[in-house]
C-alpha cells in the first residue's frame, strides 16, 4: 500500500510540474530571455508636426523667473550698473531682408563672432530661460528683459537686469552658467536677442515685465497678458 501511495504522489508531483510549465505567464518569460525587452517611445504627433514645419524651433528643458524685487536691492543695483546704459550706436549686425516671418528672420542673422557684454547677458537669459520654447516664446522672454532695462524699478542695464538678485534662477553666486556656444540652441538665443535689441519683431506680450512657467503659481497680483509655450507673462 505504501509502495501505491508513494508512486501516486510522485506522479501527482509530475503532473502539477507539467501544468506549472504550461501555464508560465509572459513576464516570467521575457525574464528567462536572454533577450531585453525594448521600451515603448510615446511622441506626441502635434510635436513632430510642429519641428517638421519649423526647424528652427528646439524643445527641452524649461526654467523659471522667481518672484518680485525689493525696492533696496533694485535701488543698489541701478547705482552700482549706472554706468551701463542700455544700447549703442551699433545695431549688433542686426539684419532684415525683408523677413516674412521671425523664423525667416532669425535664419538672416549672422551669430558668429564675438558679442559684448550686454549681448551676452540677453542671448544667455534667452538660451537659459527659454531655448526650448518656440521662437516666439524666446522673442518673449528677451523683450521682458528690455522692458525691465526701460523700466525705473529696474536696473538700466541689460546685464544689471540679468544679475540683480534673486530674479532669474539660473543665475547662481552672480555668474551664469557655462554654455556650449556651438549648439543651435545657443545660435537661436543670439539671433533672438539681435532682434529684440534691433525692435526687428513685435512680441506679443510687449510691455511685459515678469513670467513664470506654467507648472508653478507664485500667486501675483499683476496683469495677465499671455501665454506663449509653457510661460505665462505679466505686466
Amino acid at each position: 500500500m505504501s509502495k501505491i501511495f508513494r508512486a501516486t504522489s510522485v506522479l501527482s508531483l509530475a503532473l502539477t510540474a507539467v501544468a506549472a510549465l504550461s501555464f508560465t505567464d509572459a513576464s516570467f518569460a521575457l525574464e528567462a530571455s536572454d533577450e531585453t525587452p525594448e521600451a515603448e517611445i510615446f511622441v506626441d504627433p502635434a510635436l513632430l508636426a510642429d519641428d517638421e514645419s519649423n526647424p528652427a524651433i528646439i524643445f527641452g528643458e524649461q526654467q523659471e523667473v522667481v518672484a518680485q524685487i525689493p525696492q533696496d536691492v533694485v535701488d543698489s543695483d541701478r547705482l552700482a550698473n549706472g554706468e551701463a546704459e542700455f544700447g549703442s550706436d551699433e545695431n549688433s549686425g542686426f539684419i532684415d531682408d525683408g523677413a516674412s516671418s521671425l523664423r525667416q528672420l532669425v535664419r538672416q542673422q549672422s551669430v558668429d563672432g564675438s558679442l559684448d557684454a550686454e549681448m551676452q547677458c540677453l542671448a544667455g537669459t534667452v538660451y537659459f530661460e527659454s531655448k526650448g520654447e518656440s521662437l516666439q516664446g524666446q522673442l518673449a522672454v528677451a523683450r521682458v528683459v528690455l522692458a525691465r532695462v526701460a523700466s525705473s524699478r529696474f536696473p538700466n542695464s541689460i546685464c544689471g537686469v540679468v544679475f540683480q538678485r534673486s530674479q532669474f534662477s539660473f543665475v547662481r553666486g552672480g555668474k551664469m552658467p557655462p554654455i556650449r556656444t556651438g549648439q543651435r540652441h545657443w545660435r537661436n538665443a543670439v539671433a533672438i536677442a539681435k532682434i529684440a535689441m534691433n525692435d526687428g519683431w513685435e512680441s506679443p506680450v510687449e510691455g511685459a515685465l515678469f513670467f513664470h512657467a506654467r507648472y508653478v503659481s507664485p500667486g501675483w497680483r499683476l496683469t495677465r497678458l499671455a501665454t506663449i509655450d509653457n510661460h505665462i507673462f505679466y505686466r
